[in-house]
């Protein structure tokens, strides 16, 4: 089992989507409209009534037009060497989970690797998601079934999952048990933003 010592920085996701929506001076109305979410869900997330999914999480990114990993904090200058202390990341709760970043928000390069949390039942959400490059998945504990197109692969501590992310793809933690996965997408083209701009999702 991984343990750590240090907590990670949490991020207030209902005070940082606000602050992202009205920095681009987009109204609550406007940005349901763009993301296909209704006024009523987005003014419970931003008053932390509830915690968003991560298909919500990409549908917001996708309609103001930044990466996911703006909602981590404060855009901040690349780096060529990123070093992070356990209790230096940040993390973003979503619906039976956690989502950690990993130093991806801040590398001057094309790869981004997060840390999944997954309570049993956690999902990616109801739709598929493809965007250009690899992903790369490794169940550190715990169960995950990872959908690749009309293949299913059931991982379990120690496996691996390696594949082309323009298939389509999503996750759940099917288990009865917490699982934890390190998920690293890569390979993806230059300019682009697999986390926001680049992911589609299709029925």
């Amino acid at each position: 089992m991984v343990t750590f010592q240090r907590e990670a920085i949490s991020i207030n996701v209902g005070s940082r989507l606000k602050e992202l929506r009205e920095a681009r001076n987009i109204s609550m109305r406007t940005l349901a409209t763009k993301s296909g979410l209704s006024a009523n869900a987005l003014s419970m997330i931003e008053r932390e009534k509830t915690s968003p999914s991560v298909s919500t999480l990409y549908k917001l990114a996708d309609a103001m037009g930044i990466s996911i990993t703006a909602f981590f904090g404060p855009e901040s200058d690349k780096r060529q060497v990123v070093f992070l202390k356990s209790d230096e990341r940040t993390r973003m709760a979503f619906t039976r989970g956690v989502f950690e970043a990993l130093g991806g928000e801040q590398f001057a390069g094309r790869v981004e690797p997060f840390m999944l949390t997954m309570e049993s039942g956690a999902t990616s959400g109801p739709h598929f998601i493809t965007h250009t490059g690899h992903e790369f998945v490794f169940c550190l504990r715990g169960e995950l079934d990872y959908q690749v197109e009309k293949e299913l692969f059931h991982l379990s501590a120690g496996d691996s999952l390696l594949f082309a992310s323009q298939l389509k793809h999503k996750w759940k933690n099917a288990g009865k048990t917490v699982t934890n996965a390190l998920i690293i997408i890569s390979g993806f083209a230059e300019g682009e933003q697999p986390n926001a701009m680049h992911w589609k999702k299709s029925e």
